[in-house]
């Protein structure tokens, strides 16, 4: 089977693993059907099986639509697939913002951030100006969102509203952004093969998530930050890292890298993914939300998106330097 794949075009190769990655996320989905065809009495632990299902459900959804738009991006060109992250950027933030109070005085700084900075940081990826790209956000617009919101004249809560809108801003514009950028990326001999470092990293980060969740559910430790998650211990955290970078190494086949290389950017990249939805749950404690999409439906109908994407927004750009840095690209 491998050599079979070997001897594929490039093409056909990334063909075959949106094939494989179809089928499975349609084996998984069947099997969910079924899961909820089932009865449940009333007890607490038929209620807990219920919130499982759904859980699984809405993860199944985002898969869904996250392999979609890597699908649509990789047939119709780097542009397309620009747009398309720029459109989950664009959900992600209407998701952050909505759920995070703003002043009449922020409209301008709002205006800013989704017409201006959001258009013109893909346009900088998609025009490869991968050194400006990177410092855009942290330098240029850290500075001029203060500015566009000292000028509307409303002093009140000023460095809390402009920390709110540049997190936002950071995570889900700059953080995605660099998702679309790995495919833009020039190694040698892997020429039309960039959609497999794009899975590489949501599959390593991904697998690493759900490890830690189910270890921590096993395991049953105390939570080291128990006021920010309770299934965050370091024990199940050390598992989630380990499934996840051995996976990659195995993984590295599909990659540039070799087994070692493919180890070690799986492990930056889980720890990183790991530690920054840590980091989006704090946030969400402190806007006394338990999910981004809110206690009854979500903001943007995207099912709360920002839920699902806030590892890979932390582990994107950390991966993507990471790579340039030890390839010298």
């Amino acid at each position: 089977m491998y050599q079979y794949l070997k001897n594929l075009t490039a093409s056909q190769q990334v063909g075959a693993l949106f094939i494989i990655v179809f089928g499975l996320l349609l084996l998984a989905s069947i099997a969910a059907v079924l899961m909820s065809l089932r009865e449940f009495d009333d007890t607490p632990a038929c209620e807990q099986r219920r919130n499982n299902l759904h859980d699984l459900e809405g993860v199944l959804r985002t898969s869904w639509l996250m392999v979609l738009v890597f699908w649509v991006g990789w047939i119709s060109g780097d542009w397309v697939a620009l747009m398309l992250f720029g459109f989950v950027s664009l959900f992600a933030l209407r998701e952050f913002m909505t759920l995070s109070p703003t002043r009449r005085g922020d409209h301008r700084s709002l205006v800013l951030a989704f017409f201006v900075v959001l258009p013109l940081q893909y346009w900088l990826v998609g025009a490869e100006y991968f050194n400006l790209f990177t410092v855009f956000i942290p330098v240029y617009v850290f500075l001029a969102i203060p500015v566009v919101s000292a000028l509307a004249n409303d002093p009140q809560r000023f460095l809390e509203r402009n920390a709110k809108l540049q997190w936002g801003i950071m995570v889900c514009i700059y953080g995605m952004s660099h998702v679309p950028a790995l495919l833009l990326l020039d190694f040698p001999n892997y020429d039309n093969k960039s959609a497999f470092l794009v899975f590489f990293l949501v599959l390593v980060v991904q697998t690493c998530m759900i490890t830690q969740h189910l270890a921590s559910r096993r395991l049953k430790k105390p939570p080291t930050a128990p006021h920010i998650s309770q299934s965050f211990n370091w024990p199940s955290w050390w598992i989630g890292i380990a499934v996840g970078s051995v996976l990659g190494g195995l993984l590295a086949g599909i990659t540039p890298f070799v087994p070692g290389q493919a180890f070690a950017m799986a492990f930056v990249a889980c720890v990183a993914g790991s530690l920054g939805h840590l980091v989006m749950k704090a946030l969400k404690r402190d806007r006394g939300i338990p999910i981004w999409r809110g206690q009854d439906s979500a903001v943007t109908g995207a099912g709360g998106l920002l839920d699902r994407v806030d590892a890979l927004c932390f582990a994107a750009p950390v991966f993507f330097h990471s790579v340039r840095w030890y390839f010298g690209l």
